[in-house]
């Protein structure tokens, strides 16, 4: 049964974003963080648009999407970024897919296996990964990793970082270290691979990728009812807004359940703006200014949703806006 929601997912903006990425990445590899279902999209869809396009290294969290991800096309390869836990040592044993180590119960863990690997240092963030001092004798260390805390920002711990990483005496075949927003501090952040993921998806990770970042995600709402507000009267729940004058309203259906927020309330938008958000959203519903417009039940309307852009008027961040849409979309790759 078709959906009343519908997600416009644009595979050419995607590999051009990805291209950019990789030619501000120099001579490094470029991969692609597909992570959470490949932040939204679908992530085989995503690796497959990716692969095609060139990029050969791809980054999931855990060994749950490795194995919902499938076989990958011939030559492209995998990481796991959460490493491997006792309880994932059977499936990750049987997978060609690497785990990045960031304990040293992992490293003790997967050492027996005489396995490929890859592994992540802390050099500040003080989340995931192993210290400099930890024994990683005994691995075979694909990629070595660590992850920029601050990239989005003009801050010195990005040059600290840098040169904390660059230290790092550890025999590995290669060195990553620059995600979306690393790539754009410059090539001495990208070293022999880069990790991109937000920017990929239409995310501007820094303002130097202002006018690259092309937008790939359209999430489109059926309007399920039209109606006369009669000036004086309120819209939805707390009826947070008080029609001035009387006013068409189309009703979406669309809301909180599906990723659209109640940060949208009476400041989202659709329609490139015409159309404002009325009120409150609602768990399933989105009341909308249609007044002028000759669009009523069953029409389809676009939400804005450029992500920088949407980010700025709900108070979310871009990722909760991409990883934060629902399973009720229907996804339509153009």
């Amino acid at each position: 049964m078709p959906a009343p929601l519908r997600l416009r997912l644009d595979g050419n903006a995607l590999t051009s974003n990805w291209r950019w990425l990789a030619g501000r990445s120099g001579g490094a590899a470029c991969g692609a963080a597909v992570k959470a279902d490949g932040y939204g999209l679908g992530a085989r869809q995503v690796v497959a648009h990716l692969a095609a396009a060139g990029c050969r290294d791809f980054f999931v969290a855990t060994w749950a999407e490795a194995v919902a991800l499938g076989p990958l096309p011939d030559g492209r390869a995998l990481s796991v970024l959460h490493g491997v836990r006792a309880e994932d040592m059977g499936v990750a044993v049987a997978s060609t897919a690497r785990p990045v180590l960031n304990t040293a119960e992992q490293v003790a863990r997967w050492r027996p296996t005489g396995r490929p690997c890859d592994v992540m240092i802390d050099t500040g963030m003080n989340r995931l990964g192993l210290s400099s001092a930890d024994d990683l004798a005994g691995l075979e260390i694909d990629t070595l990793m660590s992850h920029l805390a601050c990239a989005d920002e003009d801050s010195p711990m990005n040059a600290a970082q840098r040169a904390a990483f660059a230290a790092l005496d550890v025999p590995a075949k290669r060195r990553s270290l620059a995600n979306s927003a690393g790539i754009c501090l410059g090539g001495e952040y990208a070293f022999d691979l880069t990790r991109p993921g937000l920017a990929l998806y239409g995310g501007l990770p820094r303002a130097d990728a202002t006018g690259h970042i092309a937008q790939v995600v359209f999430p489109e709402a059926q309007i399920v009812q039209r109606r006369c507000v009669p000036a004086g009267q309120g819209v939805g729940y707390g009826a947070t807004f008080v029609a001035a004058r009387d006013t068409d309203v189309a009703i979406l259906n669309i809301g909180y359940a599906d990723g659209y927020l109640r940060s949208f309330s009476s400041r989202g938008s659709a329609g490139q703006r015409r159309f404002p958000v009325l009120g409150r959203v609602s768990m399933d519903l989105t009341a909308i200014d249609v007044t002028g417009a000759d669009i009523g039940e069953g029409d389809w309307v676009v939400l804005d949703y450029d992500l920088p852009t949407a980010s700025a008027a709900s108070g979310l961040s871009q990722y909760e806006l991409l990883t934060g849409l629902a399973s009720r979309f229907e996804r339509i790759w153009s």
